[in-house]
């Protein structure tokens, strides 16, 4: 029996394996998921838990629960893989033998790459990127009631490039509702030009952090962070600019699995280098990779996992069946971002059109609007935890919301729709 083998169970890889379990099977083929526990987290949700808004336990399922039957799953922690064996080495020296290799190891937040960034770590300098980091940061906030909170983005690309920008959003609604944001300076440090990566979104979103009063430094190239004594620190550019901070909360560089690294696999960021398909090995044809864990250029964000794995299943059924594979991923993404006060904004987009405002899924009649702030967006993002769960995990296709971007609904720059 010949087997794929799926590093990593997390949204990518149980996507994946709840897709290809079934038409594998009817092809003598057995799928086995291995990862180093059995708790799946919504990432998601560790935006809210600084809030109050989610609850740790309303985060966390396990692995094993979620996967379908049929699927071999491992809990075990891989030491190496080794393309040139097929074969992936586990804690303990047990090798397993593959005939495909799935890469799905995600990635992960680097603190120790700043200078000084862990100097005040859970002191005043915070992330939110882990739910013990959102959890202690939970904790500072109940208590934070004047001062400057600086939210820092080391460098991109990171996992869900809107989510500290949603942070400061619902900072700035968190401090109001507590009565103190009068006594608090936001302060948003990013290495790019602004909000976001395409100039449309970044206009429009620029403008609401300007409403709410969060002040915005751009081209912001860290070269490190001081801690400081008690809780006044700085965060140092490049440029020589200096920004001063009671509080920080930080997304620090993010990279790929050391696991990619150990293997020889991945680029200077551990990240796996893929050919044009943006899904297969440029140094072996029989590892494919999902997710966060490709150098393809892509938005890293579940949205995005998702939709790539409606296109990669078709890709590896065709490799097993001999077929040429004729599916494209164009890197579709889209996003809520929470601005706080029960709205939100919807935007959707691909690698080669940026967001754009209109209306989603449907034309004219939404129910979504993007690039707006509305109240429907913001409880269409709530119901998506209950769409994570029981849907998308299963490998279902969102209806109405196909994997390659559409266009209908959208207005191009001029303001002409796109039907």
């Amino acid at each position: 029996m010949k087997k794929l083998i799926i590093l990593g169970a997390g949204t990518g890889g149980t996507i994946m394996a709840s897709k290809l379990v079934d038409p594998l099977r009817r092809r003598g083929w057995k799928v086995t998921v291995v990862d180093r526990d059995d708790n799946h987290y919504y990432q998601p949700g560790f935006l809210f838990v600084p809030f109050g808004l989610y609850q740790p336990e309303d985060l966390l399922r396990q692995r094993s629960a979620l996967l379908p039957p049929g699927v071999e799953f491992l809990t075990k922690e891989v030491e190496e893989i080794k393309p040139e064996k097929k074969a992936i080495k586990l804690a303990g020296g047990e090798e397993l033998g593959y005939d495909l290799l799935l890469i799905a190891t995600g990635l992960q937040t680097c603190p120790q790459e700043t200078p000084g960034l862990l100097d005040g770590w859970r002191q005043n300098i915070f992330d939110y990127y882990s739910l013990d980091g959102a959890m202690a940061l939970a904790g500072k906030l109940e208590e934070f009631n004047e001062g400057t909170l600086v939210v820092h983005i080391n460098e991109m690309p990171i996992k869900c490039s809107v989510s500290p920008l949603e942070f400061s959003f619902l900072a700035d609604w968190y401090f109001k509702k507590r009565g103190v944001r009068e006594n608090i300076r936001i302060i948003y440090l990013t290495p790019i030009s602004g909000a976001f990566t395409r100039p449309v979104a970044t206009r429009f979103l620029g403008d609401l952090q300007a409403e709410k009063q969060i002040e915005v430094e751009s081209f912001f190239m860290t070269e490190r962070v001081e801690a400081g004594a008690g809780s006044s620190g700085k965060v140092v550019c490049y440029d020589g600019r200096q920004v001063a901070f009671d509080l920080l909360v930080t997304i620090p560089t993010n990279m790929g699995s050391e696991l990619i690294k150990r293997s020889g696999l991945g680029d200077e960021m551990n990240y796996v280098p893929v050919d044009k398909s943006g899904f297969r090995s440029e140094k072996y044809a029989d590892i494919f990779v999902i997710g966060d864990a490709a150098a393809s250029g892509w938005t890293k964000a579940g949205a995005v996992a998702h939709f790539a794995s409606e296109i990669l299943d078709k890709i590896i059924l065709a490799e097993i069946d001999g077929k040429p594979a004729e599916e494209e991923f164009d890197g579709h993404a889209n996003c809520f971002i929470e601005t706080g006060f029960g709205r939100a904004v919807v935007i959707d987009y691909n690698e080669e059109v940026e967001p754009l405002p209109g209306k989603f899924p449907f034309p004219v009649i939404g129910p979504m609007s993007l690039l707006k702030e509305t109240r429907i967006n913001h409880w269409s993002k709530l119901a998506f935890e209950w769409v994570y769960w029981h849907w998308l995990l299963k490998g279902r296709p969102i209806p109405f919301v196909p994997a390659r971007m559409s266009m209908a609904g959208k207005k191009d720059v001029r303001g002409m729709t796109t039907t």
